[in-house]
């Protein structure tokens, strides 16, 4: 009877402990099954934060490009050829032609070209051409005018800016061209080829050549403004009536005059009456 009891025992112990191992056994797959899981969620999240914060920068670049591309570029510098003609009345022409130069000088500029005339013996005549930069354009033209009786003036002013931009345009064209005819030429194999090259190798450097004599005219016609002033000194018929007034001599002369006229006409009128007073005798 007891030793049922033991086995009973027994049995059941071990019935209890593979319950256990198996228990165990499926926990620990279920753990396991459930970490995996968990780990691909967490892979998951941390992927799509990963996702969301390149998806958050990228939008944040493209913007910031948006915001670069929309902010607004700098204008186009303008290029302006500006032109002005005086004349002017001077005491001394000579004088003013020199304070002409001076000016010109200290503005930054030169004399472009000058001439004098003397006209009849009695006074002077004197053009110059003075080339200025524009910055220093309207206070170089302020001074000349006041040198004198300012007798005319006429400024202009012509925008350019387009004629320069297409001819940087048309050089740089120009300028590839000649570099693939050049090219064609190392890689001619043949006379003809040589020949027919270097004739049109020659018209698009005499073209390129053109464009850049265009873009040097136009870079100092838009640099330096031009001023042609004409000096003309006063007559001396004009200075002779501004001086000229009554004076003593003046009315000395005058008088004589009127003196002279009076006995001139008393003795018209006595001559008339003497014939008449002696036939009354």
């Amino acid at each position: 009877m007891r030793a049922r009891r033991a086995f009973a025992v027994l049995l059941l112990t071990a019935s209890l402990g593979l319950a256990g191992c198996a228990g165990g056994s499926d926990s620990g797959d279920g753990a396991q099954s459930a970490a995996k899981p968990a780990a691909r969620d967490a892979e998951g999240a941390a992927g799509s934060r990963q996702a969301a914060d390149e998806a958050a920068g990228a939008p944040a670049e493209d913007g910031a490009d948006r915001d670069g591309a929309a902010k607004p570029s700098a204008p186009p510098s303008t290029h302006v050829i500006r032109t002005a003609t005086l004349e002017v009345e001077v005491e001394d022409a000579t004088k003013a032609l020199a304070a002409a130069r001076r000016a010109a000088g200290n503005a930054g500029g030169h004399v472009e070209n000058e001439s004098t005339e003397r006209i009849d013996d009695t006074h002077v005549t004197s053009n110059v051409v003075l080339r200025v930069p524009q910055e220093r354009y309207e206070s170089v033209l302020a001074e000349l005018a006041g040198a004198g009786k300012l007798l005319s003036r006429t400024a202009d002013a012509k925008d350019v800016t387009g004629q320069v931009v297409d001819v940087e345009s048309r050089i740089a064209t120009q300028r590839a061209s000649v570099a693939r005819v050049r090219e064609l030429m190392d890689r001619a194999t043949r006379l003809s080829d040589v020949v027919t090259l270097e004739a049109e190798l020659s018209t698009r450097q005499a073209d390129l050549e053109s464009l850049l004599a265009q873009q040097a005219t136009l870079k100092d016609r838009t640099s330096l403004a031009t001023i042609t002033l004409t000096l003309s000194e006063t007559t001396p018929e004009e200075t002779a009536k501004e001086d000229d007034g009554p004076g003593f001599l003046d009315a000395l002369g005058g008088g004589w005059d009127a003196l002279v006229a009076t006995l001139h006409w008393i003795a018209v009128a006595v001559g008339a009456v003497a014939p008449f007073a002696a036939l009354g005798a």
